[in-house]
Order: C-alpha cells, then structure tokens, then sequence
C-alpha cells in the first residue's frame, strides 16, 4: 500500500525548555524534527508535508537540508488545523496516509510497517502502550481518587489513516483535538491498536532530552563499504576521474565515461547500503547509459543514502595509475566528490599512489581506483 505522511511541527515546545522550540532543538547533532522526518522517509513514505510555524520556515529548511520528497506547510492556530492544512498539502497519489508528531523522534520502519499492515482491515491505526503505573486522580498535590487503569492505553505516533476516510473525518470535525484517531472515531471509523514502542515517547520535558541523547546514539550504526574498479587506456584526448576532466594524451575506455574513481565511490556507497553493486543499477549492457557522466550514478547512490536516512559522513578515493599525475587535480576533485555528495571538503579524501612499474597499472595498461565510504545509518 502506498502511503504518504504529515509531520507535524508546528507547535512552540514551551514546556520542553531551550532557546528553540523542541522540534528545531538538536538531538546528537541534528534537529529532533530530522530525525522524526528521516524516519518516515526511511519507511518508504512517498512524500512527507512537514507542517510548521511560519516564522519558522528558515528553521526547517536548514534542519532537513540535503534531504528529499518533503514539503512545508503552515500551520494552524490548533494541532487540527495544522493536519488539515497538512492534508490539503498532500499530491502523492497513495492510499493512506502517517500523521506524525515531530517530537518523537525515534520512528522506525518496523512501526510503519505494522500500521500499514493493519488497515487492511480497518479506517486507522495506532500504536499504544497499555498503562503500567497505577493512576491518581488529583488537585493540586491532593489525592482525589485512585483510577483503575484496566483496559487504558497510552496512545502514540505515527498514526496511520486510510487517506480518504481521514479527509472525510476532517470534513466533519466540529472540534479541536489533539488526536487524529478520535476524529475518525466520531464518524463511526474502525480504528485498530497495535502494539506500541517505548522509543515512540515524546519529548516534552527539559528532563526529556538527557535519555533521548542516550537513545539516539544506539538507535544508529556506522556502515562502511568498499569499491574498485579499473579501467583500461585507449586513444582520446581527455580523462574523466573523480567528476574532473583531465586534458591527456589517452582516455579510459568504457560504457559510460569510464570515470573509476566515481565507480569505485558509488561502489562503495552502495556496499554500506548493502544494495549491490553499480552493474545492478546501471547494466553495461544498456545503451541508455552508453558515454553516460558518472556524476549521475554517484548521485544515485547519494540518493539511495538519504532515502533511508543514512547520511554519509566520509568518503577516501584513492586512484592507482602512473600517469597522468593526479596531485594537479585533486582539490578540484574533492571540490566536485564533495558538491555532489552535498559534503563539506573535509569529509572528501582523494589520493594517489603507483605500483612502482609493477602489475596492469604499472605497465601503463590501464588505471584503478578504491573507494571507503562511512554511512551513519538507522538500526
């Protein structure tokens, strides 16, 4: 089933203490509300419309730099007015639909998964937790009565909605409130629960951000892949290597512009993802790709990276060759690794190195290229 989401982010996070609202406060060195939208987009939302303040539109676009298949919407004076506003945003043609708080930072696929899963047999879903703690009623710090807690949940986020049902219980909502699930409620939807994520909790409290700090670092893992590829000489005027041209007296023969230190980075990218390798994605037997710039399938691979809310945090190339000599040309290079890879210039490394005359390389036969790339990935 196709789905899209709606995140919500467009409260003030008052309680949650800080210069910046909740949302927009870092967690491990990003914005809580990129975790949430790296989340949903790792779970294979078709697109996500981010809902937010508008005097916090500089704000978001800085917090989901580099990522993909989002949009912002203002939001409204309640958090209903805000998913409606979000719902009217919506073009992704897909069934259902994910509203998410942007405060809970820790959505995983496994969630999304089963929430979709379960509207196929009804309106929406929701995860919950069932209640633990014995519950007081009180005023103040007085004690009015004791609440059984049987057959009580604790509702979270992200809640999933069979879009047109969910369009239809905002058509008919007469009232504020602060769930969704409610509204398709009032209509006589069918709402099933599933079983919650004590990692779906919502950071509301100053105290709050200590254990999410704690959580974040293992709910990611770092990823490396390598790559090689080699290429042989043949007669040209130019070579392309790591997105430079080369002026030189021979080219490197291949398919597409038989640039190997791009084939050997894309590689390497695509190993850490474990998504094969660039024959899977780019056959050497498709004319569509005949001459074609490798600047394309390394961006292919970037793109892979962020869909899955990965982000790559450092790319070494090293080019093995005789000649031509490479030491001209690697600041440009790393300049153009790093522009396409949407990095700063310290996290590019590229370098040179002979066979000292031994091997394919060595005899002038041809050129080769390795590649590491680090991913920081979501478990």
């Amino acid at each position: 089933m196709r789905f899209s989401a709606i995140l919500v982010a467009a409260g003030a996070g008052l309680r949650a203490g800080g210069e910046a609202p909740k949302q927009w406060r870092p967690l491990a060195g990003r914005p809580v509300a990129r975790w949430a939208l790296e989340g949903l987009l790792a779970a294979g939302c078709e697109e996500v419309v981010v809902v937010i303040s508008p005097a916090h539109r500089a704000l978001a676009e800085a917090a989901f730099a580099g990522l993909e298949r989002w949009r912002l919407a203002d939001g409204g004076a309640e958090r209903t007015h805000s998913v409606a506003n979000g719902l009217a945003a919506l073009t992704a043609p897909a069934e259902a639909v994910l509203v998410h708080d942007a405060a809970r930072p820790f959505v995983t696929r496994a969630c999304v998964q089963t929430l979709i899963a379960a509207l196929a047999e009804a309106d929406g879903a929701l995860p919950a937790l069932p209640v633990s703690d014995t519950l007081k009623r009180a005023h103040d710090d007085a004690i009015i009565e004791t609440v059984a807690r049987d057959h009580l949940y604790r509702a979270q986020t992200p809640q999933a909605f069979r879009l047109p049902r969910l369009r239809e219980a905002y058509a008919a909502a007469a009232d504020p409130t602060t769930d969704d699930a409610a509204l398709l409620e009032a209509i006589g939807g069918r709402v099933r629960l599933v079983p919650g994520d004590p990692l779906l909790f919502k950071l509301t409290y100053p105290e709050d951000f200590p254990m999410a700090e704690r959580l974040a670092g293992a709910l990611r893992q770092t990823r490396t892949g390598q790559g090689f590829d080699a290429h042989r000489w043949g007669p040209g005027e130019a070579v392309w290597l790591c997105g430079v041209r080369i002026d030189y007296t021979e080219t490197l023969v291949g398919h597409s512009d038989a640039d190997a230190g791009l084939h050997a980075l894309t590689d390497a990218i695509l190993g850490a993802l474990a998504l094969g390798d660039i024959g899977d994605h780019f056959p050497p037997n498709d004319p569509q790709w005949k001459g074609a710039s490798s600047d394309r399938f390394l961006v292919h691979a970037r793109d892979l990276a962020t869909g899955r809310g990965a982000r790559i945090n450092h790319v070494d190339v090293t080019l093995i060759c005789e000649r031509p000599r490479i030491k001209p040309h690697r600041d440009a290079m790393r300049a153009r690794v790093a522009e396409l890879l949407g990095l700063a210039l310290d996290q590019v490394s590229i370098k040179a190195t002979t066979t000292e005359g031994m091997g394919f390389t060595g005899r002038g036969e041809g050129l080769a290229a390795q590649a590491i790339a680090t991913l920081d990935c979501p478990v």
